[in-house]
């Protein structure tokens, strides 16, 4: 940073001022901003969310302090399934998930420690809210299990947060993911376990490392009586995330092969697939 600019316009110059104003005037009154509150004060000038999501992650990076230390939160939309967690807040409330519906995981900043009620036997990150809905309905109580999903799209920062809590203060519990067999699926669980290209200098505190690839996968489909007709086709947009992925020097064998397989089969699947076996 700074970056490039091509067309010579001076608005990428007057979009970034206007989002370092923001942000100092947040930092001098000590009032608390989310992304989506700074893209509505100036809608004409941004033009697209993206925009301000972009310059405050620069801004972070650039002057090497995270987005809370600009007074910018991060606005939570990950969900937690589980009655061996209590959260601690740091305005003394103390929130207790249950097992039979999902809890808001509350952004980073406003958590001051974790405690467990009970001893927790595994930990479930899912892509998606109604894949939840039925995890949570369904699981087992006796197995103790602690069920996150990380609402639409990628994973917000606390969800994140969370996971990365949970996967160091919990050594011998799993850490597992499920998401869609495809490369987007693969994208989401890369950001888990080993953050994203957005934020990278907060790496050390959001990735976690140990976590597994639970499923799905393409090529055990066929074992578990998936038939092909329930498989979904490979866009352009899958062929070209996969393409990406794939030019990534330290991505795991077992990824390369699977998206190398979507590639040659032309064939994808959602997690819901697994209704049918």
């Amino acid at each position: 940073y700074p970056r490039k600019c091509n067309s010579g316009s001076a608005r990428p110059f007057a979009q970034l001022f206007r989002v370092m104003d923001i942000a100092h005037e947040a930092v001098i009154d000590d009032i608390s901003s989310t992304k989506r509150d700074m893209y509505y004060k100036d809608v004409p000038l941004f033009g697209t969310q993206r925009v301000v999501d972009n310059l405050v992650d620069d801004l972070a990076a650039t002057f090497e302090v995270e987005r809370s230390d600009l007074n910018v939160r991060a606005t939570s939309k990950g969900l937690v399934c589980g009655s061996s967690l209590s959260i601690h807040l740091r305005s003394g409330e103390v929130l207790q998930p249950n097992d039979s519906d999902g809890t808001l995981i509350p952004v980073g900043e406003d958590i001051q420690s974790f405690s467990l009620v009970r001893a927790i036997s595994w930990v479930l990150i899912v892509e998606k809210d109604a894949v939840f809905q039925t995890l949570y309905l369904r699981s087992p109580r006796s197995s103790s299990p602690l069920i996150l999903s990380q609402g639409k799209g990628y994973p917000d920062l606390a969800t994140r947060h969370l996971v990365k809590t949970l996967s160091d203060c919990l050594q011998d519990v799993p850490i597992l993911a499920l998401v869609d067999a495809d490369a987007y699926g693969l994208d989401i669980l890369s950001v888990y376990k080993y953050g994203s290209r957005s934020l990278r200098h907060e790496v050390g505190k959001l990735a976690a490392a140990r976590m597994e690839w639970m499923g799905v996968k393409g090529s055990e489909l066929n074992e578990l009586g998936v038939h092909a007709d329930h498989l979904l086709p490979f866009t352009k947009q899958d062929e070209k995330m996969a393409l990406t992925m794939l030019r990534r020097p330290d991505l795991p064998q077992e990824w390369r092969k699977e998206l190398s397989r979507m590639l040659f089969t032309r064939r994808k699947a959602e997690i819901e697939v697994l209704s049918n076996i």
